[in-house]
C-alpha cells in the first residue's frame, strides 16, 4: 500500500486518496464500518460520509488513525522538514540569529 501522497495533487484529490486508504486499511483489518466507528468513538454516519465524500472533522480523522493503529503517522504533519543540504542548515541558522 502506498503511504505517501504525491506532490502536485489538488486538495480534493488528496482528501479522496486519504479516504480510500482508510477504507482499504479498514477492509484489510477485516473491520466493518460499524466496528471501526465504535472503536474510534465516532458515529457510523460520520465514517460512511468520510469513506464516500472525504468529509470528516480533524478530531474524527485523528480518532480513526489511532483506531487503525497508525496514529504515529500524524507526527510528521506540519513538522519541520529535514534539511537536504548543509546550505539549508546554515541558512536556517542565520535566520534564527
Amino acid at each position: 500500500m502506498n503511504t505517501k501522497l504525491r506532490f502536485g495533487k489538488l486538495p480534493g484529490e488528496a482528501i479522496q486518496e486519504v479516504a480510500a486508504r482508510e477504507k482499504a486499511m479498514r477492509k484489510a483489518k477485516r473491520l466493518t464500518q460499524a466496528e471501526l466507528a465504535a472503536k474510534a468513538g465516532m458515529s457510523l454516519g460520520s465514517l460512511r460520509r468520510f469513506e464516500q465524500t472525504g468529509q470528516i472533522s480533524f478530531e474524527s480523522l485523528v480518532a480513526l488513525s489511532f483506531a487503525l493503529g497508525c496514529g504515529s503517522e500524524l507526527d510528521g504533519l506540519f513538522a519541520k522538514p529535514a534539511y537536504s543540504s548543509i546550505d539549508e542548515v546554515i541558512a536556517d541558522a542565520r535566520k534564527t540569529r
